[in-house]
């Protein structure tokens, strides 16, 4: 994954509980959009999904087709002992070299986790990942962080990265989300 944010850094912020990122429960305007969706044979991608709050919920409203992406081994067997038997999909792994083919891929705090050097390379292979009628969808940070993870950004910097991979995409400033990061987070949705 290239800098200091390899397999290693994450398995020690799981190891030691250094997870600030993490609410507990699945965030609420991912629960609301998730609400909204029918098709329960939905081929979908959670990348660093982390703890899986989104994939959990996901189990639970019968969704039979969930993958998780993690590159720390450390919440990959978690995941593992937790939901495999419930039929979530994991693979513990980099991101990048992941193939498939998804219908919804979900972002929840991977992409402010990477490095903003990968961003082109984030969104080229969403690219990749997504079917012809593929939706990503998920939250971004709408502020500006010292330091990182996370690394923050605006609406304006992202549609530059989704247009110059031919994305349409569309921003709600105003997501139902938890107060610590209300005005903060954006909900996104972008297609080929």
């Amino acid at each position: 994954m290239g800098d200091f944010l390899d397999k290693n850094y994450w398995d020690e912020r799981y190891l030691n509980h250094q997870t600030g990122w993490d609410i507990g429960y699945v965030s609420p305007p991912l629960k609301q959009f998730f609400d909204t969706l029918t098709d329960k044979h939905l081929r979908i991608l959670i990348p660093g999904g982390g703890n899986s709050y989104e994939a959990a919920y996901l189990l639970e409203q019968g969704f039979d087709n969930v993958t998780v992406v993690d590159i720390s081994e450390v919440v990959c067997q978690r995941l593992v002992d937790d939901y495999q038997k419930k039929g979530l999909q994991v693979v513990c792994g980099d991101f990048f070299e992941h193939s498939g083919v998804y219908d919804l891929i979900v972002e929840q705090t991977f992409f402010c986790a990477i490095s903003p050097s990968l961003r082109t390379n984030y969104v080229q292979k969403m690219v990749k990942l997504l079917s012809e009628d593929g939706l990503l969808a998920g939250l971004l940070f709408n502020r500006a962080f010292e330091g990182g993870p996370p690394f923050g950004g605006s609406v304006a910097e992202y549609q530059a990265f989704f247009d110059k991979a031919g994305f349409k995409v569309t921003f709600d400033l105003a997501p139902a989300s938890i107060p610590p990061r209300a005005r903060s987070e954006v909900f996104f949705t972008a297609k080929k």
